[in-house]
């Protein structure tokens, strides 16, 4: 399914990832932000089609431009206790300070918010962990 939306025209180039953050208030009187707010907060998308259309933005100093975008998983790790194929979690970092451990990003991934819930699309198996966190690594959307 192809999503049409509105996004900054400097963000507007095709291939570019982004996550969407939800609803800006200062946007509440605009009257395209229906176009602009209709994804999914918290979710990773990609630009696949930057179209020719372009309009002007109180958000963005060059305007925003239409773009087709399609939601992309994530993966990171999870609690063992929530690893469950097709079941939907509210995300939770796993608790860990050791930078220097190979699956920090995936324990503390960038794109993946706390507190928004994903639904876990695969489970790949377990992580090692020098803390000694029963971690999982799964795909979520």
């Amino acid at each position: 399914m192809v999503n049409i939306t509105l996004i900054g025209e400097k963000q507007a180039k095709e291939g570019v990832i982004f996550v969407y953050k939800g609803f800006v208030p200062e946007c509440r009187e605009c009257k395209l932000k229906a176009v602009c707010f209709n994804l999914d907060p918290g979710g990773i998308y990609r630009v696949k089609a930057v179209r020719d259309v372009r309009h002007e933005c109180k958000m963005h100093e060059d305007g925003v431009r239409v773009v087709e975008v399609e939601k992309i998983p994530a993966t990171v790790g999870v609690a063992q206790k929530y690893a469950l194929e097709g079941s939907t979690i509210t995300y939770d970092e796993v608790r860990c300070k050791n930078l220097g451990c190979a699956s920090f990003r995936l324990c503390h991934p960038v794109a993946v918010e706390r507190g928004n819930k994903y639904k876990i699309k695969e489970v790949h198996g377990e992580v090692v962990c020098p803390e000694g966190n029963k971690v999982i690594e799964v795909v979520v959307e």
